[in-house]
């Protein structure tokens, strides 16, 4: 590594890194969740005004800024080559808040060396970073061969509708990284597999049932409210009873988590759904329909829905319930699946269909299938050589079951700033859970990978 530049790019980390975490803090602080679309905002006002912020702040760094319509966004660095470009793309919408915060989620606090709010780590807070890692090209007076954008999203939770406008309208980038996963380098992405479980208008105990704040999140809490008396009923583990008007509110209380790495977590639906069963709470209709969705909540492998299966570039499959509610009478499970590459979304569909039967409903499907690209192609050894310089490390790419923007660009993988090793604090939490919380030196570290990558990535012929 060039000593001099590395001895540069600390001393701006360092001069920068106060105003860095007031950065992210200004991002954190605006409720970007998707609600309805308004004018100039099509994924919602929350949304549009984190992508203000975002090019507001790369106004003020000095960066030419660009807004798609409201749908994403740019930052720009100019480069001598106009028909190619580099791009960065991060997001600034978020997934909901959810429950179980110690404080306010969109107040960003520090900790021991933590930052915590929701979307300092997927994905406001690495947004921060790029954009830092352009402001120090751009005060250097690098003279770049391509000009650099970096991307901000505004859509990337709920449907890339954003990315799906900017490549219908703008030209895509020759290489493109997505600092929304873990180092050193994601190389592949499993498919994606969305449905709802929806049951008939039973008419019978079960009055409500709520559960989960998003489709991809592994949810913490869940409550059915039940039409029977409280006595005789058993108490189970984590499960509370509550009296609610001369009837019963049955709450669950699991572990969240993200859908595309569900070990460790407890779907409070599934706890829910167990107790309505074991104590009989239910009427035939309303039994079959839970009987179904108990097969998705037994096993996040897939197993209860025989539709486990694994192969050697992806691992196994995953599925889990994220969202339970009722409408118009009938309940309805939202479920998330990751697979590799030796099923598809016609097999899934139709062993899904086989194993609920007529218990349930199997709607709104939706699949995608995995992407994945060769490790040895330049732009991968670009990034992965930087991120082991750096470091000390010899990491090899991995694939992951999380979905990123990487898999609509043309070449791109997804580059950290995340870490598989990371040990998270007894107050810190996930992304998408909870807490969610970042480590303050893995953020600041990650801007110099950014900064090295990119120069490393302008020497390539593409």
């Amino acid at each position: 590594m060039d000593q001099e530049l590395n001895q540069k790019i600390d001393a701006f980390i360092e001069a920068n890194r106060e105003q860095l975490l007031n950065d992210i803090a200004s991002l954190v602080a605006i409720n970007s969740v998707e609600t309805a679309p308004a004018e100039g905002a099509p994924f919602g006002p929350g949304a549009r005004a984190a992508l203000d912020k975002a090019l507001e702040l790369a106004d003020k760094m000095g960066l030419a800024t660009h807004n798609c319509e409201g749908y994403i966004g740019y930052a720009e660095l100019p480069g001598a080559d106009p028909e190619k470009y580099l791009a960065t793309i991060c997001h600034v919408d978020v997934v909901p808040a959810g429950e179980g915060w110690d404080a306010d989620p969109f107040t960003m606090r520090r900790q021991d060396g933590w930052i915590l709010g929701r979307g300092v780590m997927d994905d406001k807070g690495p947004m921060v970073t790029t954009l830092y890692a352009l402001k120090f090209l751009k005060e250097m007076g690098v003279q770049l061969r391509y000009p650099i954008r970096a991307l901000a999203g505004t859509n990337e939770e709920t449907g890339m509708g954003d990315v799906e406008y900017y490549l219908s309208h703008y030209k895509a980038p020759v290489f493109c990284f997505t600092p929304d996963a873990e180092f050193p380098v994601c190389n592949g992405e499993k498919g994606h597999f969305r449905g709802k479980l929806v049951s008939p208008v039973c008419n019978g105990k079960i009055l409500e049932f709520e559960g989960g704040v998003a489709n991809n999140a592994v949810p913490d809490r869940a409550s059915a409210l039940v039409d029977v008396d409280m006595a005789g009923l058993k108490n189970a583990p984590n499960i509370t009873l509550e009296p609610e008007n001369g009837k019963v509110r049955i709450r669950g209380w699991g572990k969240s988590g993200h859908a595309a790495s569900p070990a460790g977590t407890v779907n409070a639906i599934g706890l829910v759904v167990n107790y309505l069963l074991a104590n009989g709470l239910c009427n035939e209709a309303e039994r079959k329909y839970l009987e179904a969705i108990q097969k998705l909540h037994s096993s996040t492998a897939g197993e209860g829905l025989c539709i486990a299966t694994s192969d050697g570039p992806f691992g196994p499959l995953t599925i889990i319930g994220g969202r339970m509610y009722m409408e118009n009478g009938r309940m309805v499970q939202t479920m998330d699946s990751r697979y590799p590459t030796s099923t598809n979304g016609d097999i899934l569909t139709k062993a899904v269909k086989e194993a609920i039967g007529d218990g349930a409903a199997l709607e709104d499907i939706e699949a995608a299938d995995p992407f994945y690209i060769e490790a040895d192609t330049p732009a991968i050894l670009a990034c992965i050589d930087t991120y082991n310089e750096v470091t000390g490390k010899n990491e090899k790419p991995f694939t992951m079951g999380g979905g990123t923007y990487a898999r609509h660009f043309p070449y791109a993988v997804s580059f950290g700033p995340e870490s598989h090793d990371l040990v998270l604090p007894a107050f810190g939490g996930p992304m998408h859970g909870a807490n969610e919380s970042a480590p303050v030196d893995a953020l600041l570290q990650s801007v110099k990978i950014y900064i090295l990558a990119l120069l490393r990535l302008e020497q390539i012929d593409f």
